[in-house]
C-alpha cells in the first residue's frame, strides 16, 4: 500500500511526529502485555527446570528407599589368588575355601603333516554333538579357515614343525577350545560324521606324534575342609557365584591353604548414599532460592528498580520447599534425623555430617539405615506429588502459566493489528485535515485579495 505523505505544508503541523506520539500512547497497553508475557515465559522456563530437578530428587530417593537400597557390602580375601565382590542380596559373614583347580580350556596339537587327509573335518563335543566342516581343499590353510569359521567353539592355528626326511616342510595344527570347563572338551576327526559314527575316521589328537597341551577342566574349591561337612564345588569358569548370597568369588591360582572371604557392611558407601540424598535436596532448594531473590538495578534515569525473581511470591515453589524440608528433617520413630548427622540449618538448607552418621551407624546400623530409608521414602513421595507429569503441582503450574503465555501472545498479536489500523486511520485523518486546511488557506487568500481590491478602488 502506498505511504501517505503528511508534510504539514498547509497546517504547519508535523503530522508524522504527532501520529508517532499518539501511536506510542496507544501501544502502552501492548507493552504491558508484552512485559507480562515475558515474565510468564521466564516463569515457565524456571518451573520446567525445577520440575526436572525435583524429578531427579524423586528418582534418587525412590532408589534409596526401596528394599535393599542401602544394602552395601564389601568383600575381602586373605589371598591375592582369590577375589570377591558384593552384589544385591549380600549379607555379613565369612567362609574359608581351598582352591583345588582352575578352569581351563582344552588345547592340543596334531602330529606333523603337510596336508589334511581329504577335505572333511568333524568336531565332536563332550556331549556327543558333532559339527562337520568341509574345507575348500586339503591344504592346511583351507582346513584352518574352515574350522575357524565353523562356529563349533574351536580355533585352529597352523604351526611350523620342521622338515621330514625328504626335506619337506611340515606343520602341526594347534586346536584350542574357546570356552573353559570340562563340558568344553572336544575331539577332532579327519573324516565325515558318518565315518566318525562308523569308527573309520581318524582322531587327529590321538595319533602318534600328537600331544595334549591342556585338558578341559572345571575350577574347583573345597568348603569346610577336614570336617564331616567337607564338600567340593565346581564351576566351568574361574568365578563362583553361589558360595555366599550376593557374593561373586573369582579364583586366579591354586591355594592348598584355606583362604578366608569376609563380607561386611560398607559404611563408606552407605554414608555416601545418605550424603548424596541430602546433596540432591540442597541442590533443589538452591535452585528455588536463587530464583526467589529480588535483584536491584537502575533505569535510564538512574532511578532504583527492584525486580523480583521468577519464584518471588510464588506459592507453589514455597509449598514445595516446605514439604521437602519437612520430609528431610521430621522425626523418624521419635528420633530426630540430627541424631544421625542429618539436620536443618538456620539458612533453611539441609546439612549432612559424615562423622556423626558413621558414629550412629557403628552404634546401630539397622536403625540408622531405617532412618535414611524413611527420609528417602518421604522425599520420594513429595517429589512425585510435585513433579508427576499429569497431577504434579509443579506440572500443573507449568500448564497454567503456559496457557497464560499463549493467551498474552495472542493479545499482543491483536494489538499489532489494532495499531496498524489506528496508524492508517490517523494518516487518513491528518491527510484530510491538510487538504481542508489547504482549501481554507486558498479561500483566505482570495478573500484577502478581494478586500485589498475594494480598498484600492475607494482610494
Amino acid at each position: 500500500m502506498a505511504t501517505i505523505s503528511l508534510p504539514g505544508l498547509a497546517s504547519g503541523l508535523d503530522s508524522t511526529a504527532l501520529i508517532t506520539s499518539l501511536l506510542a500512547i496507544d501501544a502502552q497497553s501492548q507493552t504491558l502485555l508484552k512485559n507480562k508475557a515475558t515474565v510468564a515465559t521466564t516463569s515457565v522456563s524456571a518451573l520446567q527446570g525445577l520440575n526436572t530437578q525435583v524429578a531427579a530428587l524423586g528418582t534418587l530417593a525412590t532408589s534409596t528407599a526401596k528394599p535393599g537400597g542401602l544394602d552395601f557390602y564389601s568383600a575381602t580375601s586373605t589371598s591375592a589368588k582369590v577375589s570377591a565382590s558384593a552384589a544385591s542380596g549380600a549379607v555379613s559373614g565369612s567362609i574359608d575355601i581351598i582352591v583345588g583347580k582352575l578352569a581351563q580350556s582344552q588345547s592340543g596339537v596334531t602330529a606333523p603333516m603337510t596336508a589334511w587327509s581329504g577335505t572333511s573335518v568333524t568336531i565332536v563335543g563332550v556331549t556327543g554333538s558333532a559339527t562337520e566342516v568341509t574345507a575348500a581343499s586339503s591344504s592346511l590353510d583351507d582346513v584352518v579357515t574352515a574350522i575357524n569359521a565353523s562356529g563349533a567353539g574351536v580355533t585352529a592355528t597352523k604351526v611350523a614343525s620342521g622338515k621330514d626326511a625328504d626335506g619337506t616342510v611340515q606343520y602341526r595344527l594347534q586346536l584350542s577350545g574357546k570356552e573353559t570347563g570340562a563340558d568344553a572338551s572336544f575331539s577332532i576327526y579327519s573324516g565325515t560324521k558318518d565315518e566318525v559314527t562308523a569308527g573309520t575316521a581318524t582322531d587327529v589328537l590321538a595319533q602318534t606324534g600328537a600331544a595334549t597341551l591342556r585338558v578341559a577342566q572345571d575350577a574347583s574349591v573345597t568348603l569346610f575342609a577336614g570336617t564331616a561337612a567337607e564338600q567340593e564345588l565346581t564351576s566351568k569358569t574361574n568365578t563362583f557365584a553361589d558360595l555366599l548370597p550376593g557374593v561373586s568369588v573369582t579364583v586366579s591360582g591354586v591355594s592348598p591353604d584355606p583362604v578366608t572371604i569376609t563380607m561386611a557392611r560398607d559404611t563408606a558407601k552407605i554414608s555416601a548414599a545418605a550424603s548424596a540424598l541430602i546433596g540432591s535436596v540442597n541442590t533443589t532448594l538452591a535452585y528455588i532460592s536463587i530464583r526467589t531473590v529480588s535483584t536491584a538495578s537502575t533505569d535510564a534515569d538512574g532511578n532504583a528498580i527492584l525486580s523480583g525473581g521468577a519464584f518471588t511470591s510464588d506459592r507453589t515453589t514455597r509449598d514445595v520447599t516446605q514439604k521437602i524440608l519437612d520430609a528431610a528433617s521430621a522425626p523418624v520413630d521419635g528420633h530426630s534425623p540430627s541424631e544421625f548427622g542429618i539436620s536443618i540449618t538456620k539458612s533453611g538448607t539441609m546439612e549432612f555430617s559424615a562423622d556423626k552418621f558413621n558414629a550412629a551407624f557403628a552404634k546401630d546400623p539397622v536403625g540408622t539405615q531405617k532412618v535414611v530409608a524413611e527420609i528417602a521414602s518421604r522425599l520420594a513421595a513429595v517429589a512425585t506429588s510435585a513433579s508427576d507429569k499429569t497431577t504434579g503441582t509443579i506440572s500443573t503450574k507449568i500448564t497454567g502459566t503456559q496457557s497464560t503465555v499463549d493467551s498474552l501472545t495472542k493479545e499482543v498479536a491483536k494489538w499489532d493489528d489494532r495499531l496498524a489500523t489506528r496508524k492508517t486511520n490517523l494518516e487518513r485523518y491528518y491527510a484530510a485535515f491538510e487538504v481542508s486546511m489547504g482549501n481554507l488557506n486558498a479561500q483566505m487568500t482570495w478573500l484577502t485579495a478581494q478586500v485589498d481590491a475594494l480598498k484600492a478602488s475607494k482610494d
